[in-house]
């Protein structure tokens, strides 16, 4: 005769067990920021710049959406990772965001939040130049622009050495249903050794800009263009990342007509995954 199977654990198990798991996910955090208490000391000896790390935050990203498994959505995982690392950051130095809310303020307050959390101050601004302008007078505030925020060529201010450069783009986990799903440029200043590099962020001013030299570029980089009246011309930021390139760029709007006046690197960023409904994840 078979032995009966053993009964289910008691709800109060159960909730014991949640009670632990909460208390080492509470102490894990507090070191956490022990070793940060530590590493501010570090840094104030041996490293000069901002505490932000594009490079370092999209490998840990990476990582996670790897190992992640369950019934947890991604989405909440991305978020509080994204708020730890925010927070932290801010523990070290602090800094705010200055966000463009020109073509929104519920889309751009959900992203910021979702991103940084509400320990980092939020600073609305009714355009992206106002924005990045607040940044640049700072030592290592963000600004956050949307993607499509083209009103005015506001890259153009990032052009010059020293100033404030594109570092990333979110959200970095893009999916269909994603609860901060604004496509957002976020600058500002950080070291050389600190961005990734994955995808260049150029500011290009062309003459001869049409409908035509438009479908030409659209294959090989995102652009986001606004038209300059000089020249039946236009300011554009392009976006190039895999197998493009910048001469790229060039021979296509030579071909299409068009001619390039200015060129300046602007940023770069992270390639941002894709999630699929189910939780997976692809580059």
């Amino acid at each position: 005769m078979s032995n009966p199977p053993p009964a289910p654990p008691s709800l109060e198990v159960l909730r014991q067990e949640i009670d632990s798991i909460d208390e080492q996910v509470h102490r894990l955090l507090m070191a956490r920021g022990d070793i940060i208490d530590r590493l501010i000391q570090v840094k104030q000896t041996q490293e000069v710049g901002s505490a932000f790390r594009p490079a370092r935050e999209a490998a840990m990203m990476r990582r996670l959406v790897e190992r992640h498994r369950g019934i947890l959505p991604i989405d909440t995982i991305e978020s509080i990772w994204r708020v730890i690392i925010s927070t932290f950051t801010y523990v070290q130095a602090p800094f705010s965001v200055h966000a463009d809310v020109s073509i929104g303020e519920s889309a751009m307050r959900d992203s910021a939040r979702f991103h940084f959390g509400f320990v980092v101050p939020y600073v609305s601004h009714f355009s992206a130049q106002a924005a990045v302008e607040a940044t640049a007078r700072s030592k290592g505030d963000l600004a956050l622009v949307p993607a499509a925020s083209s009103r005015t060529p506001w890259w153009i201010a990032l052009e010059a050495e020293g100033a404030p450069k594109i570092i990333a783009r979110l959200p970095f986990l893009e999916r269909a249903d994603h609860p901060a799903a604004l496509p957002v440029f976020v600058v500002s200043r950080v070291a050389d050794s600190a961005m990734v590099t994955e995808v260049e962020t150029w500011s290009v001013r062309v003459s001869g800009w049409n409908a035509e030299t438009a479908r030409a570029l659209s294959p090989l980089a995102e652009i986001v263009a606004v038209p300059d009246t000089a020249f039946d011309g236009a300011a554009l930021l392009v976006s190039i990342s895999g197998s493009s390139s910048l001469e790229k760029i060039r021979t296509a709007l030579i071909e299409a007509g068009a001619s390039v006046r200015s060129q300046a690197l602007v940023g770069s960023h992270a390639t941002r995954y894709t999630v699929a409904p189910n939780g997976a994840a692809k580059s």
